[in-house]
């Protein structure tokens, strides 16, 4: 086994910046309660209220909001309901449309009925049908209610860009609301809600460098809201009860910063990936790298190698010191049938997905070369012995 290791999955969760991580550890000496008015819960409170505009900086939003929230699952439930409120008056949405692409936190509908949830196809590259979306937004009936849209700024596994412009149009078109969940977007791509193509953003602080435990809701305005997922004390304005976690939320503040000017570095993490894809197609000319027809995250690369399982690569990977994922990580550890591929057209193959950052160094991309040759190697030395 490999003495160095080659962290290779920054989709799955980014390393924690030495920034966060400082955030973290002054906020963990502040003990008091955000909500007290003393010195003390002020203090704490100007942590909160500093990340809340560092959030929202990093995607053009006003920090009045952005609702923190423990994660971008939360964020998603949340959001992904059929009941909201403007001021006090109740607003109905009456179904939901996703792409079958879509994370499951997006995919499986929130708190709409199984039965209230439209899915969507996607072409080869994994982009949405476009027209399939308009005729289904046509069709909807808001004598019942109001149509939600919700989907995927960039694809978790394949780190292709949806049309969220053209996405934009179409839902304003048909008088919907539209959710952009930005988790693998933000930071890796400009986004700016002050052009208006969303009406609101769902964000994970551990995707962009900061700790686990925080995520965000972002929203245009806060004329309509959810009905809150999680009731309690009044805090987030009422739309997310409980304590805030105070170091989470500094820590995130802190890994929005170091994102948002992160994406001038942008081009030099594309030339890595680059590289990346064009040793894999050296060393194997028939492998299939998955959404490269189309605009995709400058650090992800998602590929197959013909022949080869993508758990036993991953396997092999792993004691060669590379860490990187068969697919999404978001199913407890299991490995199983990439339901985006499916969503693609590409049944029964797997894919290994490789997803770096600004703290990819040269070093672990040769590590990432290196295993592969052997592994092919390897593969090649059984076959010629069978």
């Amino acid at each position: 086994m490999a003495t160095s290791r080659a962290y290779l999955d920054h989709n799955a969760s980014a390393p924690l910046l030495p920034a966060a991580r400082a955030a973290v550890v002054a906020a963990l000496d502040i003990a008091a309660n955000p909500s007290s008015v003393h010195n003390e819960g002020r203090a704490a409170r100007r942590l909160i209220e500093d990340a809340r505009r560092d959030v929202a900086a990093l995607v053009g939003a006003k920090a009045e909001h952005v609702v923190f929230t423990s994660g971008a699952t939360e964020a998603a439930t949340t959001l992904l309901s059929p009941d909201w409120r403007m001021g006090r008056g109740a607003i109905r949405m009456s179904r939901l449309y996703v792409t079958e692409a879509d994370h499951p936190c997006v995919l499986n509908g929130g708190r709409f009925p199984v039965d209230r949830v439209t899915r969507l196809g996607v072409d080869s590259n994994g982009i949405v049908d476009l027209a399939a979306l308009e005729a289904a937004l046509a069709g909807h009936d808001k004598s019942e209610g109001l149509p939600l849209v919700a989907m995927h700024a960039a694809n978790n596994e394949t780190g292709v860009i949806q049309p969220f412009r053209a996405i934009s149009e179409l839902v304003k078109a048909a008088g919907g609301v539209l959710v952009l969940d930005a988790v693998q977007a933000a930071g890796r791509i400009p986004l700016d809600m002050s052009e208006g193509y969303a009406d609101y953003l769902i964000l994970s602080s551990h995707k962009i460098g900061g700790p686990k435990g925080a995520g965000a809701i972002v929203a245009t305005a806060d004329l309509m809201m959810p009905a809150p997922l999680v009731s309690g004390g009044g805090q987030e304005k009422g739309h997310r009860g409980g304590t805030e976690n105070l170091p989470a939320i500094a820590g995130f503040g802190a890994a929005a910063r170091a994102a948002l000017a992160g994406l001038a570095e942008i081009n030099e993490v594309r030339a890595m990936r680059d590289r990346l894809e064009e040793t894999v197609l050296r060393l194997v000319s028939d492998a299939e790298i998955f959404g490269k027809g189309a605009e995709r995250l400058a650090n992800t690369t998602f590929f197959a190698i013909p022949g080869v399982k993508a758990e036993t690569a991953q396997i092999a990977f792993d004691l060669a010191g590379v860490a990187l994922s068969a697919g999404s990580a978001c199913s407890s550890g299991k490995v199983g049938p990439s339901h985006v591929l499916k969503a693609m057209g590409y049944a029964n193959l797997g894919a290994l997905r490789v997803s770096i950052g600004r703290q990819t160094t040269d070093n672990e991309i040769a590590q990432f070369e290196e295993a592969l040759a052997k592994m092919l190697a390897r593969r090649n030395g059984a076959t010629q012995a069978a």
